[in-house]
């Protein structure tokens, strides 16, 4: 089974092309790690089951806090929690990567205390399917905000880095902030970073790249995911994801991630195993680099015919891992 071959992902030689997707545990308090959730993450990797662990999403500043139970990377005193569900991932013989991001519009004053912040002041759906629109408008970052969140973010790596991770995943999917820049539905700036080149839209991105891989090493695995498209009108393409993933690959990125835009992580009518198999086998024609696909994935039977169909070159599972501590055991067997 191709599922079952190793994988070479940057300096890493991954056991097999099997990852858990970073889907929210909700199960930490004031970003803090608890027990609940290293028994979550004690179950679903017990084993080793999967060649590649993407921990869930840390907020890497309090005004990007997506919800009120999501973990945090954006404090010194997190990296000690981060470094348990780090080494009980290693301890269960998988390679562990953590998350990053910053809901930007997606967070709201009731969770954080903050006004939200985003690349303009618009609001889209954010996070979870049927989810509405933020109440409140976010307000439009600076070019100087722009940087400085930056440091948030590279910071934030750091700690991971600290916490004993091997690397990092780059959250810019699911209408969270990169999201919000890269896509034209919620960037309308003019400046640098606008919405109507890829060089725009993908600044930040490109500026975080350098930042982040300064560092964490050239060791370290970089991955980011990417909201590949949109699906509507106005919203972007599976061409501009192929331009975007083909300037990130020459930035350093290590692994492109495949998720869905600001249709979040779900694609309405369409609930067949792998159906954002479209962007990730244009995009795997382009790069040179493994391309990660995630979305309707049940078992390992659907896993192994998206491999087989060229789709990827590795599969992830979320929503089904959560729901069934003990899926995926046939892959040691």
């Amino acid at each position: 089974m191709l599922i079952k071959d190793t994988i070479k992902v940057g300096n890493f030689t991954l056991k097999n092309r099997m990852v858990k997707a970073p889907i929210h545990s909700e199960t930490c308090v004031d970003g803090k790690v608890t027990k609940e959730t290293e028994k979550h993450y004690e179950d679903r990797t017990k084993g080793g089951r999967f060649g590649l662990v993407v921990v869930e999403h840390c907020f890497v500043r309090k005004d990007g806090m997506a919800s009120a139970t999501q973990m945090s990377a954006s404090r010194d005193s997190d990296i000690d929690g981060l470094k348990r569900i780090c080494d009980i991932i290693h301890n269960n013989g998988s390679v562990a990567i953590l998350q990053i991001s910053h809901a930007g519009c997606g967070a709201s004053r009731e969770v954080t205390g903050l006004q939200p912040v985003s690349s303009s002041n618009i609001s889209v759906p954010c996070g979870w399917p049927n989810s509405k629109p933020n109440p409140e408008l976010p307000r439009s970052l600076t070019v100087n905000e722009i940087h400085d969140l930056e440091g948030y973010y590279i910071r934030a790596a750091e700690r991971a880095v600290k916490a004993g991770y091997d690397g990092i995943n780059l959250h810019s999917a699911h209408a969270y902030m990169l999201d919000q820049f890269y896509s034209p539905i919620t960037n309308k700036r003019t400046d640098e970073y606008n919405g109507y080149t890829i060089e725009g839209r993908t600044r930040i991105h490109m500026e975080l790249i350098k930042g982040i891989r300064e560092v964490i090493g050239d060791k370290s695995l970089f991955a980011l995911r990417l909201g590949g498209c949109d699906y509507t009108t106005g919203g972007t393409t599976i061409a501009d994801s192929v331009e975007a993933c083909k300037r990130f690959e020459q930035a350093g990125v290590d692994l492109i991630d495949i998720s869905g835009g600001t249709c979040c992580f779900m694609r309405k009518g369409h609930t067949y195993p792998g159906y954002f198999g479209d962007i990730s086998e244009a995009v795997k024609k382009e790069v040179h680099i493994p391309v990660l696909l995630t979305g309707g994935v049940k078992t390992v039977q659907d896993a192994e015919a998206l491999l087989q169909e060229q789709k990827a070159d590795m599969i992830g599972v979320g929503r089904i891992i959560t729901a069934h501590a003990d899926w995926g055991m046939e892959l040691i067997r």
